[in-house]
């Protein structure tokens, strides 16, 4: 079996598995669980995250040259290490949408709209379910309920800091690095996408003044000197009085 065949093969139970994991977790945390449902909540996250890691691994294995695959599939090591994010995926209907993909720039556009929307909802989402987790039962944390642990996500992610709650173990804190992180790239990703918008808008009608790209220039020298060719046929073959 080659990579590809195993891709194909584990897409629609990875996406159940993502599923899977993302409400047990919820449930997990939110419901504060004890006992058998905390044990069942645990081997439910435990065994799909599993999934997520063996598909990896075996996906290296069978990659043709281990090292380039690996550089090139960051996004499935980020899968492997935070399963949900798989469900951005399910998001990729989105980017078919009729008039949203005029121009390639415009396609590119829509899937970083789309996938970067989506990201934002679910690191969210689970840095709430994280942090909260972390910081529920540890003497003079204030993050400990699931409402607050969303305020303080949205806050964080934001870069607002509002400094009404604050992580007060290592874990909780962690998670607030990561968070934070991943705002300044999602903010500097959803930057880049507006101005390339605003610039595309304001080059329509003004094709004249955009600058060529070298694989029109090769198109447009192609061309010439197809004519040039033709034009030295056409004269060989006029006979000489």
């Amino acid at each position: 079996m080659d990579e590809p065949t195993w891709v194909s093969r584990m897409t629609l139970p990875l996406s159940i598995a993502s599923l899977v994991y993302l409400a047990a977790y919820s449930w997990l945390v939110i419901a504060d669980l004890s006992g058998p449902a905390r044990t069942v909540a645990s081997v439910l996250v435990g065994v799909t995250w599993a999934l997520f890691i063996v598909d990896y691994v075996v996906r290296l294995t069978l990659a043709d040259g281990r090292w380039r695959w690996f550089r090139k599939h960051l996004g499935a090591l980020a899968f492997a290490l935070l399963p949900v994010l798989r469900l951005v995926l399910l998001l990729e209907r989105l980017t078919h949408l009729p008039g949203l993909r005029r121009t390639r720039g415009a396609a590119l556009r829509t899937r970083i709209a789309v996938y970067g929307g989506g990201v934002v909802v679910v690191l969210v989402y689970i840095a709430s379910l994280a942090v909260l987790e972390a910081e529920r039962h540890s003497p003079g944390a204030d993050i400990v309920d699931f409402g607050i642990a969303l305020w303080w996500s949205c806050v964080t992610v934001t870069t607002t800091g509002f400094g009404d709650y604050v992580p007060v173990t290592m874990a909780g804190r962690a998670v607030a690095v990561g968070l934070m992180f991943g705002g300044i790239i999602l903010s500097g990703i959803i930057t880049a996408t507006l101005a390339s918008w605003i610039l595309d808008r304001a080059s329509r009608g003004h094709d004249d003044e955009e600058p060529a790209t070298r694989a029109q220039a090769r198109a447009i020298m192609a061309r010439i000197e197809g004519l040039g060719g033709s034009e030295e046929s056409q004269g060989r073959g006029v006979p000489q009085g």
